[in-house]
């Protein structure tokens, strides 16, 4: 192994937690699309698949550090909110986690003077502040509509054109 352990079983950890927020956001979406949000259910399924993404990233640099990517139990997602407005202040919480767990991970790799390992995460990091401010802008937005539904329904279409397009390795 080309890390230390505890730097290994953290960057598997991580990876097994990337593989849970695609099954959050899925549940996210298929609640959303349940109740009639097509747009904001899309925009969940697009966020599911940056998270298997991610995922591969760190499933893909945990094998090239010689270590092996076990898959874990992965707990039930919350499957039923009360509003649009509560799906999302979720995902802005459970980015908040995921960025949490980046700079642990960061902590280890810096005390390890794991400098490869510094350079792959400085993505995830860069990542993490795009994924809170896309979650707190759509908390804005939908506090700023409030109960215009024409608004809202113009948003919804919005977010139904979102795709998700991987960027080159």
């Amino acid at each position: 192994m080309k890390i230390s352990k505890e730097l290994m079983d953290a960057m598997i950890d991580q990876m097994n937690y990337e593989l849970l927020s695609e099954f959050a956001y899925i549940a996210m979406a298929s609640h959303l699309r349940s109740e009639g949000y097509d747009g904001f259910a899309n925009y969940f399924m697009v966020q599911a698949e940056e998270e298997r993404f991610h995922a591969m990233k760190f499933y893909n640099y945990i094998s090239e550090q010689g270590g092996h990517a076990a898959i874990a139990a992965i707990p039930e997602p919350i499957n039923s909110y009360d509003s649009v407005l509560a799906v999302v202040e979720e995902a802005l919480e459970h980015e908040k986690r995921v960025t949490a767990r980046i700079y642990n991970l960061m902590d280890i790799a810096t005390k390890d003077r794991e400098y490869a390992t510094i350079s792959f995460l400085n993505w995830f990091v860069d990542e993490q502040v795009e994924e809170e401010d896309n979650m707190q802008s759509m908390i804005d937005k939908l506090e700023r509509i409030g109960d215009n539904k024409a608004a809202f329904y113009h948003y919804d279409e919005q977010l139904a054109a979102r795709v998700f397009t991987p960027e080159a390795e």
